[in-house]
C-alpha cells in the first residue's frame, strides 16, 4: 500500500485562524496532500493521506509549531489516494456538539488506554468490581458497520442529538463504569466531559477511540469493522481498508469534512 492516511485532533485553544489556515493549506498542497483539516478556536482536526514522506514532512512542519509539538497521529494505509482533493476549513466547532461551554482544552475527563478497556471488558468489571458498558457516541449508520460487542448504541443520527439522548438514557448508566468511544476520539472526549456535567459518574473516554484500539488490540471485543468517512469506506481491525481504492477507477474519491 502506497499511501498513508492519518487523523489527528487536539483541543488547545487557537487565535490567529485565517493566517494559519493559509499557512496549513500552502504546507499540504506543496507536498500534495489531500484530505480535511477543520480548525476552530476549540482547536484542529485533521485527516489527511499522501505519500508517506510528504505527510511526515508536513507534521514535523505542523510541529515546529510549540501548540501542535504532542499532536498524537493515528495511520493506516490505502492502495490510491482516498480523498478527491483538500480542504482546509474555519469552523465554530472542530466536531459540532452545540454546547459551548463544553470545553476540553480547559481539562480533559479521564481516559482509558486500550491495553485497560480489553482487561476491563475480559472480565465485564473494572478495577473496582463495577460493571463496565461501553458507549458508542458516532452516528447510527456508522455503528452498524461495527461496534463494541454489547455496546449502548442510542441511534443518534448526528453529535447534535448526543446530549439530549444522554438525558434520555441517564438513567441506564447508573451503578456502572461508562467507557465513551468513537472513531478517533474526539467526540468521545467531548461526550465524556458533558457526562460528568451532567452528573454521570464513572465515566471515561477511550484514548485515540476505535483506530488506536485496533491498533493495540485488534478486533478483542470487536464486532464488524471501524466506518471511516472516505472512500476506504471501513477499515478492519488490521486498519486494512474494506475497499481497494486503487481498483475504484470509475469511481471518483468523496471528501467530507465529517469529524472522527
Amino acid at each position: 500500500m502506497q499511501i498513508l492516511n492519518i487523523a489527528a485532533y487536539k483541543f488547545i485553544t487557537l487565535d490567529g485562524l485565517p493566517a494559519l489556515q493559509g499557512a496549513l493549506r500552502d504546507a499540504a498542497q506543496s507536498r500534495a496532500l489531500r484530505g480535511t483539516v477543520l480548525l476552530a478556536e476549540e482547536g484542529i482536526n485533521l485527516f489527511l493521506a499522501g505519500g508517506s514522506s510528504d505527510i511526515h514532512d508536513f507534521l514535523a512542519w505542523l510541529r515546529l509549531d510549540a501548540r501542535f509539538q504532542d499532536l498524537k497521529v493515528k495511520e493506516s494505509w490505502s492502495t490510491a489516494q482516498p480523498f478527491r482533493k483538500l480542504l482546509v476549513k474555519i469552523k465554530p466547532e472542530i466536531i459540532r456538539m452545540d454546547h459551548p461551554a463544553i470545553r476540553p482544552a480547559a481539562g480533559r475527563a479521564p481516559s482509558v488506554d486500550a491495553k485497560t478497556l480489553k482487561r476491563w471488558l475480559d472480565t465485564g468489571q473494572d478495577d473496582n468490581g463495577r460493571p463496565v458498558v461501553t458507549l458508542d457516541t458516532r452516528n447510527d449508520f456508522e455503528a452498524d458497520v461495527g461496534s463494541f460487542r454489547n455496546a449502548l448504541d442510542w441511534r443518534i443520527s448526528k453529535f447534535t442529538e448526543f446530549p439530549q439522548a444522554l438525558l434520555d438514557h441517564r438513567h441506564e448508566l447508573q451503578g456502572k463504569t461508562v467507557v465513551s468511544f468513537c472513531t478517533g476520539g474526539i467526540r468521545c472526549e467531548k461526550a465524556a466531559i458533558f457526562m460528568r456535567e451532567a452528573g454521570v459518574e464513572n465515566v471515561f473516554q477511550l484514548d485515540g477511540g476505535i483506530l488506536k484500539y485496533f491498533e493495540d488490540k485488534g478486533h478483542a471485543h470487536f464486532d464488524g469493522e471501524c466506518f471511516v468517512f472516505d472512500e476506504r469506506r471501513a477499515v478492519d481491525a488490521a486498519l486494512a481498508p474494506r475497499i481497494d481504492v486503487g481498483a475504484l477507477s470509475d469511481i471518483r474519491p468523496v471528501q467530507t469534512v465529517k469529524c472522527w
